[in-house]
Order: C-alpha cells, then structure tokens, then sequence
C-alpha cells in the first residue's frame, strides 16, 4: 500500500523524534540516580566524619553496645530501625540493606576496639525522587504525542509544494495549459523538477502533435486513391463481358480496398484523443450484422456457421465507428481461422463473447496476441495479415474503457470476451438470431 510523501516525513521525523527524546529521558535518569548515589555517598562520609570527632571529644556521646552486632549502633533518625543480625558479617564500608520494605544505608566503621554501625533512612528522599523521574518519563511520553502532532502538521507545511506541483499537473489535462509556472515555487529544487517537466511536457506534446498531424495527413491522402479503386471495381463488375475469374478477382480486390478503408479510419480514430467522447446508445445487434457482413461470404464459402444471438433491445452505449472497427477485426480473425465448425456471437450478461471452432492460439502465443507485428501463425489458406490488427482493437478498447480478454486453447477454437457498457432497453424485444450457412 502506497503512503503518501506527508505520511512519510511525519513519520521520519516523529520517529527520530522519539527516539531522541527516549534516549535524553534514559540518559537523564541513569545520570540522576548515579549523582543521587554519588550524593548519598558523600553525605555519609562527612556524617560518620563529624560523628566519630564527636565521640571522640565526648565519650558520654558513645551509642549504646548492640551484643548482636558485637559492635555499637548509632542511629541519628527517630524511630529506631533494628538492624538484621545478617548486618554483623557485613565488612566494614557502606551498604545498603532492605528492612521492612525500605532501602537503609549503614556506614560500618572500626571504633573503640569493635565497630561503628551509622544507621541512614533515606527512603522519604528516594521515594520523592523517584516520582520526579516517573514525572519525567510521563513528560516523555507526552512530549512524543506532542512530536507525532507536530511532525504530522509540520511535513503538511514541507510538501505542501509538492502537493501543489501535483495538482497544477493533474490541472494539466483538464485546463489544457501549456505548462507549469515555476514562479509559484520557493524552493531551488522544486523549480528545478519543474523546469525539467514543462521541457518533457513540451516536447511530448510537440511530438503527439507531429504524430495526430502524420496520421491524419496520410489517412486523408489514402482516402482518395481507396475511393478510386472502389468506385472502379464497382464499374468493372458492371461489365458483362467478365469472366468468373476476372469477377473473383474483382472481389478480391474490393475485399482488400474494404479493408485498407477500416485499416485508415482506425488510424483516424487513434489519431483524434476526444473520440472516446463521443457516445450514444447503439442497437448492438445492428453493429454486429454489420460487421459480419463482409465476412457472410467467406464464412459460408468454407462451410462455416455464423451465428447472432442477441437480443433487439440490447443498447450499448459507445462509439459506434468505435467499436465497428474493433468487430471488424475480431470477426476477420475468428473468419481466418475458422475453416469448419462455426462462429457464434452473443450478448451474455455485460458481455460481447465471440467463440470459434478454428485452430486456436498456443500457450505460449496468447499472452503476445495484442502485440504489434506479432503472428502466432497463418493458416496455409489464409492471406497473411500484417499484425496489427489485435493491437489496434487493444489501443481502442483503452481508449474507451472497454475490457477484452481472450481464451484459447489449441485445436478447439477461440473465445473471445469484450465488456460494453450497456444502456437501458426503450422496449421489450426479442432474440435476434440470424444463421449463414455454406451454400447460404
């Protein structure tokens, strides 16, 4: 799942963030309780200093003799702590000892002849400065909330140009503006991706340009020549004095004339961006008779069935010009490949499926079917094509939002699968069935 770049620096700087504030947080405590021992430890030394000058100058001062610590105890806090008889193997220096739950610090020292045990409670100030490092950690946490906020509202204001760049390019398509206007960014860099882009957007756009001009020059230019080869062909076969032969050869050649004219339309139809705007209801019947009408002869000629199932009433809503030239091709192919058997066409549900008994498509031919120039194999009775055919159906069913599958397998004929999108019925109809046959 994609995340967005915000989302990204929010999270790169919250987590770095936290990570800082944690380790500051574990830093300062670790600091704190080894100055609290350093603290400790110092206030003990010079506590057992003045209390041993003091008995000393005073010996009435002397604590008063503990038979179980066979040494004297001297405690300066009030109530008494009764130390544990474990204490008595303590060596001398200072420790720390747990009595009825609280940590005491004893300070053991050589005195008169036996041993000092000084007695501290310093429990009341570990307890207060534990809380102010529980506080401390508290303020961590929060502080890390604080950050994620921050962060968040923080990388808002850091891509908040990256995001504007964005918007200016998806305005692109709709406004149609020559290009982006740098002088909308501050930063160095971003300028930089715009300056580069305008020139990429420049030169694409010179480039389509050049090509929608190419392609509708010369597929007007072959419009004249295509028209004057038909309006011949159709003056010839007025002749009576023709043979057969030369008939079939009339028919050949009007048959190709016929399909170089779909092979320029199509071109005229890629070359224009805003067909796929251009739609209506279309009786999808109608549109199949049409474009199986060229093919009838063939069909019949080779003993093959052709078959329409579809319903009067079934509306789609296309491109008529469209979707005539992606039958036209789809047929031609099922026509070429088909030598027995039939080819059934139907409406199922959102889809136009086109089966045939023909040869079918290997394997490792089908994924390469919608490729440019790509041929899996011509049958010996068939013209070969050029390739394209398959690519200009794909090229148009992109355009319009149509999706096409196809099905094969080897010996056993080929389906194919194009979802139209379909408008509702004016009225209740019934199932267009029209069957050729050989001899038809």
């Amino acid at each position: 799942m994609r995340r967005s770049l915000r989302f990204k620096v929010a999270l790169v700087f919250s987590a770095l963030t936290i990570i800082l504030l944690i380790a500051q947080a574990l830093g300062v405590r670790l600091f704190a309780e080894a100055q609290e021992e350093r603290l400790i430890a110092a206030l003990i030394h010079d506590d057992v200093l003045s209390v041993l000058r003091g008995y000393e100058a005073n010996p009435a001062l002397w604590p008063p003799f503990d038979e179980r610590m066979r040494g004297y105890v001297s405690i300066p806090d009030r109530p008494r702590i009764a130390l544990p008889a474990s204490a008595a193997s303590l060596p001398n220096g200072t420790h720390e000892i747990i009595v009825d739950g609280r940590e005491i610090h004893v300070a053991i020292v050589p005195f008169g002849g036996s041993r000092l045990y000084r007695v501290y409670d310093f429990s009341a100030y570990e307890k207060h400065f534990k809380t102010v490092i529980d506080a401390l950690m508290a303020g961590t946490g929060a502080f890390a909330l604080l950050t994620i906020w921050l962060a968040y509202a923080l990388s808002g204001l850091l891509v908040r140009q990256v995001a504007g760049l964005a918007r200016q390019v998806k305005a692109m398509r709709h406004e149609r503006s020559a290009s982006i206007n740098p002088g909308k960014f501050d930063e160095a860099e971003l300028v930089g991706l715009v300056d580069a882009f305008n020139d990429y957007h420049r030169r694409m756009s010179d480039m389509i340009a050049r090509e929608k001009e190419f392609t509708g020059d010369v597929s007007h230019e072959l419009r004249t020549p295509l028209t004057t080869i038909k309006t011949s062909v159709e003056l010839l076969g007025e002749d009576p004095a023709l043979g057969d032969k030369s008939r079939t050869r009339l028919a050949q050649i009007e048959h190709a004339a016929d399909h170089m004219r779909d092979m320029v339309n199509a071109l005229l139809l890629l070359a224009r961006e805003e067909s796929s705007e251009y739609t209506q209801p279309q009786p999808l019947a109608t549109l199949v008779q049409h474009a199986l009408q060229p093919f009838a002869g063939t069909l019949a000629a080779n003993g093959v069935t052709a078959v329409v199932d579809i319903e009067d009433t079934v509306q789609v809503d296309v491109n008529a010009h469209a979707l005539q030239i992606v039958l036209s091709n789809l047929i031609d192919n099922a026509a070429r490949y088909t030598t027995s058997g039939s080819v059934r066409i139907e409406w199922t549900g959102a889809q136009l499926r086109i089966d045939d008994t023909g040869a079918g498509i290997a394997a490792q031919a089908l994924p390469h079917v919608f490729d440019r120039f790509y041929q899996a194999g011509e049958p010996p009775s068939r013209a070969r094509g050029y390739g394209i055919g398959l690519a200009i159906v794909r090229k148009i069913c992109a355009r319009h939002g149509w999706t096409i599958t196809i099905d094969s397998e080897p010996g056993r004929g080929t389906s194919v699968s194009l979802a139209l999108p379909r408008t509702a019925a004016p009225r209740s109809g019934q199932t267009l069935t029209k069957i050729s046959q050989a001899g038809a």
